[in-house]
């Protein structure tokens, strides 16, 4: 599933009290997912990190009840478990890092949903997250009773329109949103290294952007964003920087987009796309749809999608609508 596919089913699978396992490589925002599933669903949120626990926090503590016998005694975490008024959604973040002690020890929670003896609200939802074995991310594998646990298991793929959404509305830059467009095999292409350095993936491309925003000190952009996402990916984003400054002015654009400069590199055409993405409005879309039609098709539908991503009222508009009607085949 891709990401937004995968919110709605988490939302339903919330709805029904479905235990769900979603696989997938490291980075590529299976926990924000599953935050905002849980946030549409209306539900609370208990993460929980298994690799960093031991089989009695999800077992609970024994104690001495007084009369020669002990029972156990839930807390934390567990004990939210078991008084949830309200509907919850427990996440098991990175279960397949966890000692198989530890996932044993989830195996009552759910299939019995009891905490040895202690009833678990009817409220509560589980859902758990691993990465795959071959990520190098220490998975061992996820035991056989533990799997056939969950009703679904379901696995997560990166999609560049959802990335371009989720990065439009979390105000990361234009060009990056435009890079991202032109290269989108860096959400997709993932092979783990043993160096200890960063390689691209929706996180760590989000590092960029954030640091990008934050106004990286000059002289050490190259640096910084080899630090967050590798080399070859600050080699070539910071290249495509460079072609981002030498862009035709919006200005020009607006006052005569007939006439303005179109780019010829093929960089270049994803990159005045972004910037234009930023500044549609009902108002100039008349205009910024001409210059458009003297680009690619292709760099003209990213663009106008990422407007739309950015300002859904683009779509209502007159010229807008005929615009998509006659170019109804390249959309889809």
């Amino acid at each position: 599933m891709k990401p937004s596919q995968l919110s709605v089913y988490l939302q339903f699978a919330i709805s029904n009290k479905f235990p769900v396992m979603i696989v997938g490589r490291p980075g590529i925002g299976k926990t924000d997912i599953v935050k905002d599933a849980a946030n549409k669903a209306q539900a609370d949120l208990i993460i929980s990190h298994p690799v960093v626990s031991d089989p009695t926090d999800y077992k609970g503590l024994p104690f001495a009840s007084g009369d020669g016998t002990a029972d156990f005694l839930t807390f934390g975490e567990l004990k939210r478990l078991v008084t949830a008024k309200k509907k919850t959604v427990f996440f098991l973040d990175d279960l397949g890092q966890a000692s198989p002690l530890v996932q044993a020890a989830c195996m009552q929670l759910l299939l019995a949903r009891e905490i040895n003896g202690q009833k678990i609200s009817d409220h509560v939802t589980f859902i758990a997250a691993t990465n795959r074995r071959q990520d190098r991310a220490a998975v061992t594998g996820i035991l056989e009773p533990v799997k056939s646990r969950f009703t679904s298991i379901v696995g997560l793929d990166v999609d560049i329109d959802d990335w371009a959404s989720w990065a439009a509305s979390n105000s990361m830059p234009n060009e990056l949103i435009a890079f991202m467009r032109f290269r989108p095999n860096f959400l997709s292409d993932f092979s783990p290294v043993a160096d200890i350095e960063n390689i691209p993936s929706p996180r760590t491309i989000a590092a960029v952007g954030k640091q990008q925003l934050a106004g990286i000190p000059q002289g050490l952009e190259i640096e910084a964003i080899k630090g967050a996402a590798g080399l070859t990916f600050a080699i070539e984003y910071t290249s495509f920087l460079m072609f981002c400054r030498d862009l035709p002015s919006l200005n020009d654009i607006l006052e005569d987009p007939l006439k303005a400069l179109v780019p010829q590199e093929v960089a270049s055409a994803y990159a005045i796309c972004g910037v234009i993405a930023s500044i549609i409005n009902k108002s100039n879309i008349s205009t910024v749809l001409k210059y458009l039609d003297r680009l690619p098709i292709e760099n003209s539908v990213c663009c106008l999608k990422d407007a739309c991503l950015r300002n859904p009222a683009i779509a209502s508009n007159r010229e807008f609508i005929e615009w998509a009607s006659k170019h109804a085949s390249s959309l889809l």
